[in-house]
């Protein structure tokens, strides 16, 4: 069975010798001590190793399964469910007003992290509940808070995003899903809704669904849309359950991975459904769900890729195979262990420098996040809004690419179902392509957030890496290995932006064939800065004469590594871009 332990001092490391976090303005940063964060996150990883990760084979193994109308999860499912919920992780950074226990979105991230990498499927019947409750907090009623938020946020309720249709994927101005208005204020919702993720299970007491609907006479397409509170049960005035509602599972989905979620075609026959925010403004709440739930996928790429490197590793210790050419390592044995290889200690190092650098990009994330909701903050705002395709795009681009490596690493037993690599490989490709394929994530970055504030967010990242660099130039150990690296990419990247800038005009396919590598060389550069932010507190340790220097000189060598070997890749996807749309678009539709 493969195994699974939560990171937990790296992300110590990355909390507080990195971000500093107990030493913020953040509102409720001051309480996130040492010692604190330590007891979540311990607690938080025997649960994600206990609990959830043997149950990540069960629930790929068994699968979900409908029956007359009822989806049973895998068995030990429901007990695990219990066990989450009792012990108040489902509330984590909610609001106390509601049952949550009001902690900073950066301890939240920090489990979805653990509770993912052990089982991504079971995960994400919480994740989809945060992402939902989310959207009702911020666009819902007091009457909708209250009736809805107390028993999502516990999870005793669960919650859904419904937009994709048969016959519309991303384009959401086709959809069908009409809500006819009723007298009463209420709306009847008729549609059919397909790959909803935990649109129906055994797991909890009652669904709430949020629907993408259009209401007759609206706008046509994208502006006519709104989004409508649609639960399975209809829930009486006193908050007790009443009478089903007229939405129903017609189908779970057969899918390559993530069979321990029930992914299910949704048909709505007249359901009843209440308006969520505005009328025709629909998309405007449900981005409040998709914006954290396209964070919440690219910790999904992170996670899948540092359980498969840990099972990697372990197998890399243990297998013996071949000679290293240096020198028998392991004289009494009739084989050296796959470790002492150069090309096996090359993919495990590509792995470990990507998922170090993706954790700490990914929590740095997390705290403008805070920074731009509990401080008020609307430069943090702007900057995570730039940052979350990226996150999103380039994190599970590279998160799935390093479960394939982790497979590689096993040779043919890592095509073998039993070894569990194959599962994490099915389970991260899914990542690149729902919340927003990757593709859309790229043309969003290019077409929508480089032009952010006339660009003035993407100038601020480019002065943000450049004060970094000015600031510790003095430092020659990080300026020879992390400095000079980071100056040379973060170079690059503004040339990209240049080129689009001056492309885009005159012909924008120059600019939307180059989105792609803009993706990756932008995700490049903010793992470059945060491994030279790493680099720097690790230096800083050694120097206060840390008793734990093992850790922080593996830090450094690990990121050094990422600087040698991935951060010039930069240049690479740079001249790409500037070979524009021609090479592109020079075959004729026909001749494919």
């Amino acid at each position: 069975m493969p195994i699974y332990n939560a990171p937990t001092k790296d992300m110590q490391f990355i909390l507080h010798d990195m971000l500093n976090v107990a030493a913020s303005d953040i509102p409720g940063y001051a309480d996130l001590d040492r010692d604190f964060t330590g007891a979540i996150l311990d607690e938080a990883g025997k649960i994600a190793g206990q609990v959830l990760a043997p149950l990540n084979p069960v629930g790929d193994s068994q699968g979900c399964v409908l029956e007359n109308g009822v989806v049973r999860t895998p068995d030990g499912f429901k007990a695990a469910f219990d066990e989450v919920r009792e012990g108040g992780w489902t509330g984590l950074d909610m609001p106390e007003e509601f049952g949550g226990q009001n902690m900073p979105y950066i301890m939240g991230i920090t489990i979805t992290e653990m509770f993912s990498a052990a089982n991504m499927a079971f995960a994400m019947y919480q994740g989809l509940t945060h992402g939902a409750a989310s959207a009702i907090l911020v666009h819902g009623s007091d009457q909708q808070k209250a009736t809805y938020l107390p028993k999502m946020v516990s999870c005793e309720w669960t919650g859904t995003m419904n937009l994709t249709e048969p016959h519309c994927g991303t384009d959401l101005g086709l959809m069908r899903t009409r809500a006819e208005p009723q007298d009463d204020g209420s709306f009847r919702i008729s549609g059919q809704k397909i790959f909803i993720s935990a649109g129906e299970h055994d797991m909890a007491d009652n669904i709430v669904h949020l629907v993408l609907a259009k209401i007759p006479g609206g706008p046509e397409g994208i502006k006519g849309v709104s989004l409508f509170i649609v639960p399975k049960f209809i829930v009486n005035e006193d908050g007790s359950l009443g009478a089903r509602n007229g939405v129903s599972c017609g189908k779970i989905e057969e899918k390559m991975g993530i069979h321990g979620n029930s992914t299910c075609v949704m048909n709505y026959d007249g359901a009843t459904g209440w308006l969520l925010g505005e009328e025709h403004k629909g998309m405007r709440a449900m981005f409040t769900m998709m914006n954290e739930a396209r964070i919440g996928v690219g910790v999904q790429g992170l996670a899948q890729a540092d359980a498969a490197y840990q099972n990697a590793v372990a197998y890399a210790h243990d297998r013996l195979q071949g000679r290293d050419v240096t020198g028998d390592k392991n004289p009494d044995g009739p084989a050296d262990p796959l470790i002492v290889h150069p090309d096996i200690r090359r993919s495990l190092m590509d792995q470990k420098s990507f998922i170090e650098g993706a954790r700490a990009f990914t929590l740095w994330g997390a705290q403008l996040i805070d920074r731009a909701h509990r401080g008020k903050d609307d430069e943090a705002d702007n900057m995570i809004s730039l940052l979350t395709p990226v996150l999103k795009g380039f994190q599970t681009d590279l998160g799935f690419q390093m479960t394939i490596q982790a497979q590689q690493v096993y040779g043919g037993h890592g095509y073998i179902e039993e070894t569990g690599m194959s599962q994490f490989a099915r389970d991260a490709r899914i990542a690149m392509i729902y919340e927003g394929a990757n593709g859309v994530q790229a043309l969003d970055l290019v077409g929508r957030k480089l032009g952010l504030n006339g660009g003035k967010t993407v100038m601020a990242f480019f002065n943000l890496v450049k004060d970094f660099i000015k600031q510790n130039e003095a430092n020659e150990a990080l300026k020879k290995g992390y400095l000079d690296p980071l100056k040379a990419a973060s170079k690059d990247l503004q040339a990209a932006g240049m080129y689009f800038m001056a492309e885009a005009m005159k012909n924008p396919n120059n600019a939307l064939a180059g989105s792609n590598d803009f993706m990756h060389l932008f995700g490049h550069v903010c793992l470059g800065l945060m491994w030279a932010e790493m680099a720097k507190a690790s230096y800083s340790a050694l120097d206060a004469g840390t008793s734990d220097t093992e850790f922080y000189q593996s830090k450094l060598a690990t990121g050094r590594y990422y600087m040698a070997r991935h951060l010039p890749a930069t240049a690479m996807h740079l001249a790409r871009i500037r070979s524009g749309a021609e090479p592109v678009m020079a075959l004729e539709a026909a001749r494919f």
